[in-house]
């Protein structure tokens, strides 16, 4: 029989009610082997996240604040839920050693990584699973990169060896034996590694949605939901701002082609959305079958007549990039134009230098930068064999009255990106979900 790793999030593990929910769900299937519990959320619209709490503890303490009042609320959280669990004191004495740990300076990633701990100990003590710390299995390298095959192998000799297991998310350790975190949300991709390292036959990413929906609800009113996603789908859609899941996430699933559902703790009947390595074009009756996209971005474009007949003209270009720190999102070209998409948050503080130092290596025509731009990704496996897609997309848009500042469309024809204005930028998205979907 296989088993399935299932990852719950922070709001699925606000308080003790949820923390039933979470038993009720593991107990219903005994495929559940494995389980992956993030950081308490928030319980209400005016509560705190405890990783954002254990943030500002670390925060406080650095700066000679009143840490200890934060501490308490922490603790009294942790406190509540396990005796609301029958479990009272369950948790005291680690209380007692992450207090001492913070006095005597204990990390930022330390300090944060503990809200995971913690829930990781109750839910083992409540559902009587093994705990098992990841500190030990999961590896960073000296440098700060996750080392996977060796956080494979090692975690993998472990769980074969374990017919259950709870494995808290988010942290690791460096070569030293010191905490490290993934970025935020990185519970998602400790669940996608456990998965891998347990060969498992389905990963479970339990939330407080019905898995993913075609556009972002806060455009979009009544946005579909997505029954079924490609893994290729799902990274365009996460890079784009689409937030159901962390999109470091899908790498190590993906790669050892294991499922992937997204499923409500709330909900737990509802099937959620399934991602996988191939969908049949057939369950997408929309041809697309998502749209997401981000603002913050601007463009550097650099024309230079004969450019294309010019060796090495993009490399020196994307040199200055280089020399600059900077990552580049997109690269859309042309005959004698070449365009380069970035984070305007990262481009600011250095714009002067990747000014003159393209102009240094390329001498261009002109180089000029337009910012406020939105970038929006329309994606479905359905539109390579849906002749006129594109044009419908256009279309709609210019019913908008949006002006398309740059279009780039993969080789795949998986998806095609949009630039916008940023003050076009959510009536260009309810503009193309209307021509598709409604």
């Amino acid at each position: 029989m296989g088993k399935i790793v299932a990852k719950f999030g922070g709001s699925s593990l606000a308080d003790a009610g949820q923390f039933q929910k979470v038993r009720d769900i593991l107990l219903s299937d005994s495929r559940r082997a494995y389980v992956v519990p993030s950081a308490p959320g928030k319980r209400n619209g005016a509560d705190e996240k405890v990783t954002d709490m254990l943030y500002a503890l670390c925060r406080q303490h650095r700066a000679g604040g009143d840490w200890q009042s934060v501490f308490a609320r922490i603790a009294e959280r942790y406190r509540t839920i396990a005796a609301e669990l029958a479990l009272p004191g369950v948790l005291d004495a680690e209380l007692a050693l992450i207090k001492s740990d913070v006095e005597t300076g204990a990390g930022e990633d330390y300090c944060a990584s503990r809200g995971e701990y913690l829930n990781g100990l109750l839910l083992s003590a409540y559902i009587g699973y093994p705990f098992v710390d990841p500190k030990d299995y999961i590896f960073f390298t000296a440098e700060g990169a996750f080392d996977s095959e060796r956080t494979n192998t090692a975690l993998g000799a472990a769980l074969a060896d374990m017919d259950t297991a709870v494995i808290p998310g988010f942290y690791g350790a460096n070569p030293d034996g010191s905490i490290r975190t993934f970025s935020r949300g990185g519970s998602d991709i400790t669940g996608a590694i456990v998965a891998r390292a347990a060969s498992a036959d389905l990963y479970e990413n339990w939330t407080d949605v019905n898995g993913f929906l075609m556009a972002d609800p806060r455009l979009v009113t009544g946005a579909r939901p997505i029954r079924c996603i490609t893994y290729r789908e799902l990274r365009e859609l996460s890079y784009m701002g689409a937030t159901v899941l962390h999109e470091d996430s899908v790498f190590p699933v993906h790669r050892a082609g294991i499922p992937t559902n997204i499923r409500n703790t709330n909900e737990p009947d509802h099937v959620g959305t399934m991602i996988a390595h191939t969908a049949d074009v057939s369950d997408n009756p929309c041809v697309i079958t998502g749209i997401a996209g981000r603002v913050g971005f601007s463009v550097i474009s650099v024309e230079k007549a004969m450019m294309n007949a010019e060796k090495g003209f993009g490399r020196r270009v994307l040199q200055a990039i280089e020399e600059a720190g900077l990552n580049f999102e997109h690269l859309p070209t042309g005959i004698d134009t070449l365009c380069v998409v970035l984070e305007t948050c990262q481009l600011t503080p250095v714009r002067e230098q990747v000014v003159s130092r393209i102009m240094a290596l390329t001498q261009p025509d002109t180089l000029t930068i337009h910012d406020e731009l939105g970038l929006i990704a329309t994606v479905g496996r359905g539109m390579v064999h849906n002749p006129g897609t594109a044009a419908r997309l256009f279309t709609a848009l210019s019913r908008a009255n949006v002006n398309v500042r740059m279009i780039d469309q993969g080789s795949s024809e998986l998806s095609i990106l949009v630039g916008v204005d940023c003050c076009d930028f959510e009536r260009a998205i309810r503009a193309i979900y209307g021509e598709f979907v409604r």
